[in-house]
Formats: C-alpha cells, sequence, structure tokens
C-alpha cells in the first residue's frame, strides 16, 4: 500500500512525534533517528519555534575569514557554508587587500520600500494624484504603526507612486519608503503598507491586491572598493587576467551569473552565519544586477595609471542587528558578537568588502592558475570523508587525488583501500 505525505495536524505534534512518522515513511535507521535528534547548539525547543514542522536541525560549517581590514578596523568574519575554498579565498583576498590600505566602504541609510498594488482604477493618472496629495496624511497613518522605530528616528519618511501597464492592464504601484535603523524591517513595512491600503482605496476608487516589502532595495545601497597592489597579485599580467574578466562578466550575462555566484559565497557565508535573510539578500543582488534591463556584474576590477587592481562594488544590502533569527538563534548571536558592528549600516558595509573579496579570489584563480587549482584540494578533502576516510587518511587519500587530477569517490575508495593494505603490511 503507497504511503501518503497527507498527515494529519502533523503541525501540532511534537518534533520527537513528527520524526516517529517520518522513521516509519522514510524508512530511517536508530543511527539515522539519532542523528536527527542530536541538534546540537541549537535546541530542538528553540528550533521547533523558529519554524513548522521541526524534525532537528540541519549543521553547516561554521569558519571564520581572516585578515579583513576595513575603514582602518579589522574584522573577524564568521562564515557559514558548505563550500570548499570559499574562506581561504576570501581571508587571501583580503590579505593582498590590507597591503593596498584595506578596504573602503559607504553606504545610505537604510531605506526600504513597501508596495501596495492598486488595480481596478478608471482612471490611474487622478488615482496617482489623489494618492500623491494624500501623501502627508498616508505618511502619518503608516508611522503610528511603529511609534518605537520612529522613536530611534526611523519609520515612513517618504511615498511615491508610479504607473505600470501589465497584462492584466494598468496598475497603480504606491511606494512607502521607510527608514528601518538596525532591522531589516519586513515585519515593519509590512505591517505599514497593509494600514495605510485600506485608505489608498478609498482615496483611488480601486482595489488593493498585494502590500509588501520589496527585496530590490535601491535605496539600502552598500558599496567596497579597493586597491591591490600588482605585486601582491603577481604581476602586471595578473592584474589584466582580472581586468579582462571583469570585462568579461560586464559584457556577458552567462558569465556576470557566475562571477555574481563568486561574490555571494562570501557575502551568503556571512548572513546565514548571522540568522540574516539570505534569500532576500541573493534576490536584490540579482535584480539590481539587471535593473538597467541587462544581466550584468556587480563589481567592477580595472587596472589603475599605477598598474595596480582597483576593485568596486555596490549592491543593496537589507540586513538587521535585531529581529529574526538574529535574536532567537544561540549561535547568530555570537556570531554577531564575533562580527562585533554596531549598526546595520556597518553590517551591510562590511559584507560588500567581503564580496569583493570573495569576488577578488576567485577571479585571481580564474585568471592566473584556474579555478580547480586550490578548489579541488579542498574538495577532495570532502570526497576522500564520503569515501570512508578518516583522521591522517583524509588528508592522504586527497593529496593523491589531486595529484593524480582524479577527485572521484571510486577512486578515493580505491586509494585508501590501497593505503590500509599499506599500512596493514608495516604492522
Amino acid at each position: 500500500m503507497a504511503k501518503s505525505s497527507v498527515i494529519s495536524g502533523f503541525y501540532k505534534l511534537s518534533p520527537k512525534e513528527r520524526l516517529a512518522i517520518i522513521k516509519d515513511f522514510a524508512g530511517l535507521t536508530e543511527d539515522e533517528v539519532r542523528l536527527l535528534e542530536n541538534t546540537g547548539s541549537l535546541p530542538m525547543d528553540v528550533a521547533d519555534h523558529m519554524v513548522e514542522n521541526v524534525i532537528g536541525v540541519f549543521p553547516e560549517p561554521l569558519g571564520v575569514g581572516v585578515n579583513f581590514q576595513i575603514n582602518g578596523k579589522d574584522y573577524l568574519i564568521p562564515m557559514a557554508t558548505e563550500e570548499p575554498s570559499v574562506i581561504a579565498a576570501a581571508s587571501y583576498a583580503a590579505k593582498m587587500v590590507r597591503d593596498g590600505g584595506g578596504f573602503h566602504t559607504s553606504s545610505t541609510t537604510p531605506v526600504m520600500i513597501g508596495q501596495i498594488q492598486v488595480v481596478k482604477l478608471k482612471d490611474a493618472k487622478t488615482a496617482k494624484k489623489q494618492v500623491l496629495d494624500a501623501k502627508a496624511d498616508l505618511l502619518k497613518k503608516a508611522n503610528d504603526q511603529d511609534p518605537v522605530l520612529n522613536s530611534f528616528g526611523g519609520g515612513a519618511k517618504d511615498l511615491d507612486a508610479k504607473i505600470i501597464d501589465t497584462t492584466m492592464g494598468q496598475m497603480l504601484i504606491v511606494e512607502l519608503y521607510v527608514d528601518c535603523r538596525d532591522a531589516m524591517g519586513a515585519n515593519a513595512v509590512n505591517t505599514m503598507a497593509e494600514a495605510i491600503a485600506p485608505v489608498i482605496e478609498q482615496l483611488t476608487s480601486g482595489h488593493v491586491y498585494l502590500r509588501i516589502i520589496s527585496n530590490l532595495a535601491t535605496k539600502r545601497l552598500a558599496k567596497a572598493w579597493c586597491t591591490v597592489p600588482k605585486e601582491v597579485l603577481g604581476g602586471e599580467a595578473v592584474v589584466e587576467g582580472i581586468a579582462y574578466a571583469s570585462a568579461f562578466a560586464a559584457a556577458d550575462p552567462y558569465r556576470a551569473a557566475t562571477h555574481n555566484k563568486g561574490a555571494l559565497n562570501g557575502i551568503i557565508g556571512v548572513v546565514l552565519a548571522t540568522g540574516n535573510d539570505h534569500r532576500a539578500i541573493e534576490a536584490g543582488a540579482h535584480a539590481y544586477a539587471a535593473l538597467n534591463g541587462k544581466y550584468t556584474s556587480i563589481s567592477q576590477w580595472t587596472k589603475n595609471k599605477n598598474g595596480d587592481l582597483e576593485g568596486v562594488m555596490e549592491l543593496p544590502m537589507a540586513v538587521g542587528l535585531i529581529g529574526g533569527a538574529v535574536k532567537t538563534h544561540p549561535i547568530a548571536r555570537i556570531a554577531m558578537k564575533i562580527l562585533n558592528v554596531k549598526s546595520a549600516n556597518e553590517f551591510g558595509e562590511v559584507l560588500a568588502a567581503v564580496g569583493l573579496a570573495q569576488n577578488l579570489g576567485a577571479l585571481r584563480a580564474l585568471s592566473n592558475e584556474g579555478i580547480q587549482r586550490g578548489h579541488m584540494s579542498l574538495h577532495a578533502r570532502n570526497i576522500a570523508v564520503t569515501a570512508g576516510a578518516k583522521d591522517k587518511m583524509v588528508d592522504l587519500v586527497a593529496e593523491r587525488m589531486v595529484k593524480e587530477r582524479k577527485v572521484r569517490v571510486d577512486r578515493a575508495k580505491e586509494i585508501l583501500e590501497e593505503l590500509n593494505k599499506e599500512n596493514s603490511k608495516t604492522k
């Protein structure tokens, strides 16, 4: 008889009761169940209150990027990632940038955009005017929803409206601009948008469907830039190689996607470690890259008149120090303590610098020695572990696979068997 995924009242059960059902459904072994029950530093009761239908937790390796100097201040960068070479590449790049004076950063005010979609309008232009004429009242209504945010200097600061043509006809999109201070701001912005939606309906005689934050945070940007001496990179030929790689990414969306992914490797690692919304950051970065109608790179690298490398990166950075998992997750709290940033703006600037470092590390490898050399050396260790290697055997198996340029599980098993035989003969 086929098993059904329809489980009435599953969300009402305890994690232990849910796990018993999953064990039966998926045929989990006792060892597999024990692994799921071992939640480590995130207690099961905390996890159960963070998301729905919890049966365990999924750990990621947590490492620390070193060598970062940003605006004259030294930082250690906590990063949660499963991908080999990310932390090593960022740390190495940060050291090279340090020789050129470190990273420099800037950011705009932490303003997020809330959108209210108005449809079924008789006259969109008249509706737009009606909304803009009522701006002061709408902003007051929005700010009444969050007096605490207002007391810290935040809150709804402005409002605008635009008419867009769609397959469902013209729509009026009212945009609310909210200074979120040290929060990411989704809850505050969504609450304000929902509060003013009925008033907008009355003003326009239209119908509001969506009222929600936008993850394309074009009013909340972080920028980082740096100069890297040609000597530490390996000479002007390497500088030129990186500049050519950057020009490739700027012109070709297929390359830009991977170029940007490389930068986001570092950014997302930090965002994950600190309990922030990595999906919002990634969506915003890619949308920003396509803002002018063609998908392009979020960073640019050029050779200056001295032959040194100059890099710059700018992207939306909607992160917070409060709210959500930032304060709920015990490891996120520790990661924030390690990072030691005092505001959401400073946090966003650090992330932009991390992205620029990660991008530099990848481009230097690509244009100089090839991406596989460093990446595959670290990846080989994962393959060795998958093949059953333990302790010192992990490095021995990995080294031989890299030397042979055969980083595969089947080859790892063969090498492990050979090494075990050699060891047994010497005993």
